[in-house]
């Protein structure tokens, strides 16, 4: 096989990345936008050893599971790999995945439910975070085509709430307006490197960061005095990011004009969101995931609940009503700060959260004789650590709620706890993401 041959295939299967998997001489061959049963003309454009990559030069036989995208770079930029699938397919593939993992670590008698799909397909994102850089000559934000730094412009993101993509382009014209030079990634150099835009679906307040590379620019309070001219902007503020790095946020944030938060509710809770806190992108959804989480924990008014990866207190005060205390456990300080203020702010007294590793917390709590009757763990991508697991294992919870973003972090994680005498008998797949191939899991493990 060599690159830019020609070579027809047949899409047998969907990777774990939505990408159509056929063989072809000895090989297997990943292609982008096909989908399982489908007859394609496809070219070659890398090879390896033992697999290659190839993209669709035309569809000889499409599946009965194909939608026609207008938008092709949503797929081709991995921003909505799956807006060319039907969604109960979609969810089919999300279950599928998960069902998969747990084959693969010897777990095959755990049952999988159907995937909880999402009240909205798309328009569904409370947060966008696009890059902003120099296209053919003038500033442009889009997002960049998968596998890849090369922006692909866009004024529609599919997934994203319209009202934050009105606010990006209203943006992306100011900064021209005003000629703010984009960011140089080669170089390191230029003013703005990404806009970052939250919305609140309870009150449709709308948060601008500007990430820049430096702490002020001289056109930014020409800029701010624009941005705050649109309809619900509630505050402009400046993200200082000056290092060559793939992080998009920076580490301080400087308050330009107006509050430094927004608002926004899960179910009945309000909650107060910085520009560094994490806060489920899902509005909707949201507060679905927890329900099935609070109902399989089948907590009791005497249980204690550490909180632990507690973020800004949301899963925790939503568990607190149900329990005796809630003990939350969070490295980000903004993050135990907003928490701290969501739990007066909804007049909730048996919730207290502290800055910390959870795995050297704990261990100090249950030599203190602090009880855990559970813990929640609601990690990020890369799950959790065997020193997290070792310490939760030596609190000696009856149970662990576990909810993930990523079930194959969270499968080698339920293996381990499974080793150390916890078992789990059911997982629940909830859509979070649609068009995108991610998706979310919840289980409980109890002790043996």
């Amino acid at each position: 096989m060599e690159k830019n041959q020609i070579i027809q295939l047949t899409i047998t299967d969907l990777s774990y990345e939505a990408m159509g998997v056929a063989h072809y001489e000895g090989m297997t061959v990943f292609v982008a936008s096909a989908l399982p049963g489908e007859e394609i003309s496809a070219q070659v454009f890398k090879v390896k050893s033992r697999f290659a990559f190839a993209k669709i030069v035309k569809v000889l036989k499409a599946s009965p599971d194909r939608i026609t995208v207008d938008q092709h770079e949503w797929v081709k930029t991995g921003l909505a790999s799956l807006a060319h699938i039907k969604y109960a397919k979609q969810l089919e593939f999300k279950r599928t995945q998960v069902v998969n993992l747990l084959q693969k670590a010897h777990l095959d008698e755990v049952t999988v439910a159907e995937t909880l799909a999402s009240p909205e397909e798309t328009g569904y994102r409370n947060k966008a975070q696009v890059p902003v850089r120099q296209y053919h000559g003038q500033l442009e934000i889009g997002f960049f085509r998968h596998h890849s730094h090369d922006l692909v412009p866009l004024t529609d993101f599919f997934t994203t709430d319209p009202a934050i993509d009105q606010v990006l382009v209203a943006v992306r014209d100011i900064l021209r307006e005003q000629r703010v030079p984009a960011y140089d990634e080669r170089q390191n150099r230029g003013e703005v490197r990404y806009l970052d835009v939250r919305r609140s679906k309870a009150t449709g307040e709308i948060m601008v960061i500007l990430v820049c590379c430096h702490k002020d620019f001289p056109q930014l309070p020409a800029v701010a005095d624009a941005i705050k001219q649109l309809d619900h902007v509630s505050g402009v503020i400046l993200n200082h990011n000056p290092k060559k790095t793939n992080v998009i946020l920076g580490k301080t944030d400087y308050l330009v004009w107006g509050k430094p938060q927004i608002v926004d509710k899960i179910g009945d809770l309000q909650f107060k969101i910085s520009p560094q806190s994490f806060f489920q992108i899902n509005s909707l959804q949201t507060p679905r995931l927890y329900d099935i989480a609070i109902k399989a924990a089948k907590l009791t008014p005497d249980d204690v609940v550490i909180d632990a990866y507690s973020g800004i207190g949301t899963i925790g005060l939503s568990v607190a009503k149900h329990v005796k205390a809630v003990r939350g456990v969070e490295v980000v300080r903004d993050a135990v700060r907003d928490a701290q203020e969501n739990a007066e702010l909804n007049d909730i007294h048996n919730a207290n959260y502290l800055t910390g590793k959870a795995e050297e917390i704990m261990p100090r709590w249950a030599k203190e004789g602090v009880k855990a009757d559970v813990i929640l763990v609601d990690p990020p991508r890369k799950g959790l650590t065997s020193e997290f697991i070792e310490a939760a294992v030596k609190t000696s919870p009856k149970k662990v709620v576990y909810i993930s973003c990523n079930p194959a972090t969270m499968v080698r994680d339920l293996a381990e706890f499974q080793a150390s005498g916890y078992h789990f008998n059911h997982i629940q797949p909830v859509d979070m993401f649609p068009q995108t191939p991610h998706v979310e899991a919840v289980t409980v493990l109890e002790r043996d």
